[in-house]
C-alpha cells in the first residue's frame, strides 16, 4: 500500500523558512516523479512543484519560484521542500503527491504564515 507522510508545517512569521518532508513507502520511490501541491483556504488544490524521479530535473509554479526549493533523497524514501522568504499567501495545507498510474496523495502538513 502506497504511504505518503507530510511533515514539517507549522507557524512561522513572514520572511522565515521551513523544511517540510514527505516520507514515501509502499512503492519503489526512485522509479517515479514526484511532487507538492497545496490548498489555501476556502481555495482549491494549487500545483508548487515538481521533481523527476532521478531528482536532476525541477519545475515550479510562479508564485514561489526562486523562494521553494523541491529535493529527494532516493536512498531515504524521503521528498522535500524547503520553503525560505514565506509569505502570508503561503499559508495553506501542502501535500506531497506521487506520479503513478494515478496520482497518489499523501494527508498534508499544514503550514501557517502570520506575524
Amino acid at each position: 500500500e502506497v504511504q505518503l507522510v507530510e511533515s514539517g508545517g507549522g507557524l512561522v512569521q513572514p520572511g522565515g523558512s521551513l523544511r517540510l518532508s514527505c516520507a514515501a513507502s509502499g512503492f519503489t520511490f526512485s522509479s517515479y516523479d514526484m511532487g507538492w501541491v497545496r490548498q489555501a483556504p476556502g481555495k482549491g488544490l494549487e500545483w508548487v512543484s515538481n521533481i523527476n524521479k532521478a531528482g536532476g530535473s525541477t519545475t515550479y509554479a510562479g508564485s514561489v519560484k526562486g523562494r521553494f526549493i523541491i529535493a529527494r533523497d532516493n536512498a531515504k524514501n524521503t521528498l522535500y521542500l524547503q520553503m525560505n522568504s514565506l509569505k502570508p499567501d503561503d499559508t495553506a495545507m501542502y501535500y506531497c503527491q506521487v506520479y503513478k498510474e494515478t496520482t497518489i496523495q499523501g494527508q498534508g502538513t499544514q503550514v501557517i504564515v502570520s506575524s
